[in-house]
């Protein structure tokens, strides 16, 4: 990864967990040394609109912990995104076999966002969109406790 400085973080609509992992993510590189802390985080959506704006209790959920996710608007995942990412976590599955098929050529690990976790952490983080502010504050502290394995897997790559 290490001429690859891009992390990518893909979703569904991208106006939920992706945000806010990518939002967490670059929280926690920006604690980090060269050259994790000059990564570059990206966010998209399988199926996203481009320019949604992210849901309004991933604004809050952030919120709680210092984080304003307020500016993100969404954007669909293309292979142009991809170009140059050292990874692509996923937050399903779905997503990864949708990426796969797709866009057979891209070369990047694609990662569930969790799978780092190992253990008996479950790999998915399910989507919280519609729910309560109770499920998107779950959805942040699921994908919360995956960042150290996360930046683990960036060491190492780096």
């Amino acid at each position: 990864m290490a001429e690859n400085r891009k992390v990518v973080v893909a979703c569904t609509g991208n106006t939920c967990r992706s945000p806010m992992a990518a939002h967490l993510l670059r929280h926690a590189l920006a604690a980090e040394e060269e050259p994790l802390n000059t990564l570059e985080v990206v966010s998209a959506g399988v199926s996203a609109f481009a320019g949604d704006p992210p849901s309004e209790n991933a604004v809050r959920a952030l919120g709680k912990v210092g984080l304003d996710l307020s500016p993100h608007r969404s954007r669909r995942f293309a292979p142009e995104l991809a170009e140059g990412a050292g990874v692509i976590f996923v937050m399903t599955e779905a997503h990864r076999q949708i990426i796969r098929e797709r866009f057979p050529d891209i070369k990047a690990p694609l990662l569930l966002f969790r799978e780092l976790m190992g253990g008996h952490n479950a790999p998915e983080v399910p989507d919280p969109f519609g729910g309560t502010l109770t499920d998107y504050i779950d959805t942040r502290d699921s994908l919360a406790e995956a960042i150290p394995s996360v930046l683990r897997w960036l060491r190492e790559a780096t």
